[in-house]
């Protein structure tokens, strides 16, 4: 039992680090995008990756495929 719930922690924590990498790595590539149209937006709720959708044809390129993969739809 305790090598189980060993196992499903630690692969819990690695999920939670690539989760952490991965979102560290979209607000990398969007940083610039959103501070030129998006900084005076309120975070939460879809706002800003709504915003940088409005801005699709403005932005990076690197920017807009973080846009595209988290837009539902």
């Amino acid at each position: 039992m305790r090598i189980a719930l060993s196992v499903l922690f630690l692969t819990t924590q690695m999920a939670t680090n690539v989760a952490m990498a991965q979102t560290a790595a979209e607000r990398e590539a969007c940083e610039s995008d959103y501070k030129k149209f998006c900084s005076g937006v309120e975070q939460g709720g879809g706002r800003i990756i709504k915003c940088l959708s409005d801005h699709m044809s403005e932005l990076t390129p690197e920017c807009q495929k973080v846009v595209k993969a988290n837009t539902p739809g």
